[in-house]
């Protein structure tokens, strides 16, 4: 096993690798920002170093920094965790290159499955369904209107290079599409670097159903089961749960089958999500893309498989086979997941940073989990992502999860900082999400104007 291995990340997924870490007896070296200075996984961590000023693209970007941390602290591996650097192929490429192994798949499968064109398709080689789309880049108004004629209104435009929700639009019709393509454009060349997009035809509504699966450098490959992710805003995940209550046994093996081929065929190591899209109206699901990393939401598919995913990345890189087997894996009961974040709900959420005067999080009784990095007294710089806690249940049942869910967010409670607590509260509270009965319109179609109005 490692001796040591260096965290490339920050607040709760670097936390969470250092316990795991930790558990397995191998040493952590954490690389923080000078904002970042007085952060939990910074004290927490057996070594730290700075790598760079509160600029993601000056600190948590700057892979010249990083990998002098590690070759500085002898870390023989690096995890990204998720973010930043975790889906750069260059980095896991220079990390191959200095002979640090990078705890994720190969740079080569990056490559294949991180540009969505690419993913598309080895996809259909591997015989998993897709949507219709375009068959390569899209680079001009004019290709799109001509691809979006052939495939059919509505359609989706994503950037090729994509994640996190940048560089998205749906078009319902010809007129909106030349300026939301010029948008989409725009801001995937802003965010990644490349302006390249291609078309789908949009299904929505729709389940977003998201498969977990390991692989080894043995060629074995797992699956965990599913998440439903489809209670989203802006194309950002709000809350997870396993099992979907959407899928029946037929169709969770004929998902989570494909989601394995899907791996199988790029002979994929380490920890990853096959996504798919689900129409609820024909029960047809159709790939959408693949995550080469540790998802945020991992904790809801290892309370219901009882798979540690962050140690079976460790132990995977460095060379052992997966700790179980398929015919192993036994799933039990039902885990939801809320993202926490110092968000204004009210005011267009928009992000609140600043000082944690007070600070009370949930626990007490059996299936309840929060992963944060966030302690009284703890400043929340204003340079990252807004996330400062992960509240995770598990109840035997979706209805003891619910509820162990709403007793958490009741005893939740933070000040000097606004959240989305009573957000989430309602949310989870609503019979529509209580009931099972939503899809990737619901939130903003439905609950966020009716909740807008109550202010």
């Amino acid at each position: 096993m490692f001796n040591k291995i260096l965290i490339a990340n920050r607040g709760e997924i670097a936390v969470r690798i250092i316990r795991a870490a930790r558990e397995l007896g191998v040493g952590t070296v954490a690389i923080y920002s000078t904002a970042d200075r007085d952060a939990l996984h910074v004290h927490l961590a057996d070594e730290a170093i700075c790598v760079g000023p509160a600029r993601s693209t000056e600190s948590y970007l700057n892979m010249n920094n990083i990998l002098s941390a590690a070759v500085a602290t002898g870390a023989q591996a690096i995890h990204p965790g998720f973010g930043f650097l975790s889906e750069n192929s260059k980095f896991a490429r220079l990390c191959e290159e200095m002979n640090i192994k990078f705890i994720g798949p190969s740079a080569k499968v990056m490559d294949m499955m991180g540009d969505k064109i690419n993913a598309r398709a080895e996809m259909i080689k591997a015989g998993v369904p897709v949507t219709p789309g375009s068959e390569g880049e899209v680079h001009t108004t004019d290709e799109a209107v001509k691809i979006a004629e052939e495939i059919g209104y509505p359609i989706m435009l994503k950037a090729s290079a994509g994640g996190g929700g940048k560089g998205i639009r749906k078009v319902n019709n010809v007129e909106e599409l030349v300026p939301a393509f010029e948008a989409a454009q725009a801001e995937a060349q802003a965010a990644f670097g490349n302006g390249a997009m291609f078309i789908e035809r949009m299904i929505f509504p729709a389940r977003h159903i998201e498969v977990q699966i390991l692989g080894d450098n043995q060629g074995n490959v797992i699956h965990l089961g599913e998440r439903d992710c489809s209670l989203q805003r802006n194309n950002q995940k709000v809350l997870e749960e396993s099992p979907s209550v959407a899928i029946g046994h037929t169709l969770r093996q004929e998902i989570t089958a494909a989601a394995v081929k899907a791996a199988q065929h790029v002979s994929y190591e380490n920890a990853g999500t096959i996504e798919f899209l689900l129409d609820e109206s024909s029960g047809k699901f159709y790939f959408m893309e693949m995550n080469t990393r540790v998802q945020v939401e991992h904790p809801v598919t290892e309370f219901v498989s009882g798979v540690d995913i962050v140690k079976e990345q460790i132990r995977v890189a460095n060379g052992n086979e997966l700790s179980v087997k398929q015919e192993d894996v036994t799933f039990s009961g039902h885990a939801i997941e809320c993202r926490i974040n110092a968000e204004n709900p009210k005011f267009n959420f928009a992000p609140s940073p600043g000082k944690i005067t007070n600070l009370f999080l949930p626990s007490g009784g059996v299936g309840l989990r929060v992963d944060s990095a966030m302690y009284s007294g703890y400043s929340i710089p204003p340079y990252y992502d807004s996330m400062i806690a992960k509240v995770i249940v598990h109840g035997e049942n979706r209805f003891e999860a619910l509820m162990k869910m709403q007793r958490a967010l009741l005893e939740f409670d933070v000040e000097g900082v606004i959240t989305n607590v009573d957000f989430q509260l309602e949310l989870i509270s609503d019979p529509h999400v209580v009931a099972g009965d939503y899809d990737t319109s619901f939130l903003g179609n439905v609950f966020l104007p009716e909740y807008q109005k109550e202010d």
